[in-house]
């Protein structure tokens, strides 16, 4: 199955980088029928990327405050707001962009999956993660990884 992994972030604001992080040590594995793109767009500018792929992974922050800084959530489509105009760090949310993309007749992944990292800080300007959240990317690498490989959506516990 082909698949794109995107991670998504700003490499020059803490936590809000893990997305890339966890991309980019996903990349030097090197997986067969596996893209790994890291990239600070979001939005309707994610559209040309995904275009043509069978499975779109998508890897980023978030901060709920609700659980550890480095907790793993596995997010659908119908769990992202559906409102062009909300406001994100990120431009226009995926789903409307996603929404968009089909709308317009892009041939879009049929499998969508977003995997969300709850985050500390993503205020603070620097190149790295917080000690919370980077001691437990190794994990989350892992994680992802294994889903990868099982070639199907998977749910975490």
């Amino acid at each position: 199955m082909k698949t794109l992994i995107l991670g998504v972030g700003n490499p020059i604001l803490t936590d809000d980088s893990v997305g890339i992080c966890v991309a980019n040590e996903i990349k030097k594995l090197s997986l067969p029928n596996v893209e790994v793109i890291e990239t600070s767009l979001a939005g309707i500018s994610l559209l040309e990327y995904v275009v043509g792929y069978e499975r779109l992974i998508i890897i980023d922050s978030i901060k709920t405050e609700k659980e550890a800084p480095g907790t793993l959530y596995k997010l659908k489509l119908e769990d992202i707001g559906n409102s062009a105009t909300t406001s994100y760090s990120h431009g226009i949310n995926i789903r409307t962009a996603i929404g968009l993309g089909r709308k317009l007749g892009y041939k879009i992944p049929k499998i969508i999956e977003i995997y969300a990292i709850e985050i500390k800080d993503n205020t603070t300007f620097g190149e790295e993660c917080t000690p919370a959240v980077k001691s437990k990317i190794p994990g989350i690498v892992d994680e992802i990884t294994k889903i990868i490989k099982s070639d199907s959506p998977q749910h975490l516990p």
